[in-house]
């Protein structure tokens, strides 16, 4: 959402201001329900920290303002009706001002959206080509290079599996899969087609 699309909203219905819903983008996970006016909306957009209109105070309040548990903007989405708006934010800490992760009780988990968003980082290394980037390096040593990366890696995948070493197997298969999004990159495969597969294998 852009400071152009706010004239699209319509804050009629409560008074000049729209229910927002905090979702964690990491996860998916809902944090909290807050209220904007259009000047919360504008401030959102333009300095990235999640802010609301307290309708007890009557005055904006930046999330984190007192705790330090900001919420940073990845991405603003509204309704069908343009009366409702979905956040999606990079919490810094505990969202909730009882100390909970989020106000709804559901708990913090880490999600295979990382991997979604990781994917989509490689896609944008793949096409900007951003210098001191190891990504960008292997972009531009090419595929044979990326492929032999994706071997290493589950060589050493193998290694640390046959001495039972939990550390180093989550460090190894770490390396892994980031090569093999790589690859995946390279080759112009989404990762949704392998996930989209692994659901038609599961179903059958």
């Amino acid at each position: 959402m852009t400071k152009q699309n706010i004239n699209n909203l319509d804050f009629s219905k409560l008074n000049g201001l729209l229910p927002a819903v905090v979702v964690d983008n990491n996860n998916n996970q809902v944090l909290m329900l807050g209220f904007m006016n259009r000047d919360a909306l504008e401030k959102t957009l333009e300095t990235k920290l999640v802010t609301f209109f307290s309708r007890t105070k009557n005055k904006l309040w930046t999330k984190g303002e007192t705790s330090g548990n900001y919420l940073k903007l990845i991405n603003i989405k509204s309704d069908c009706d343009n009366d409702s708006l979905l956040i999606f934010a990079e919490p810094a800490g505990n969202t909730c001002h009882t100390g909970n992760y989020s106000c709804f009780g559901v708990e913090n988990f880490h999600s295979i959206n990382f991997l979604n968003n990781l994917f989509n980082l490689i896609k944008q290394r793949k096409k900007n080509l951003p210098e001191n980037s190891y990504t960008t390096k292997l972009f531009k040593e090419g595929a044979n290079r990326i492929i032999q990366k994706v071997g290493e890696e589950a060589v050493e995948v193998l290694i640390a599996a046959k001495n039972r070493d939990k550390k180093e197997i989550i460090n190894e298969a770490s390396d892994l899969i980031y090569h093999l999004l790589v690859m995946l990159a390279e080759q112009e495969i989404e990762f949704s087609e392998i996930v989209q597969n692994l659901e038609s294998r599961h179903k059958e």
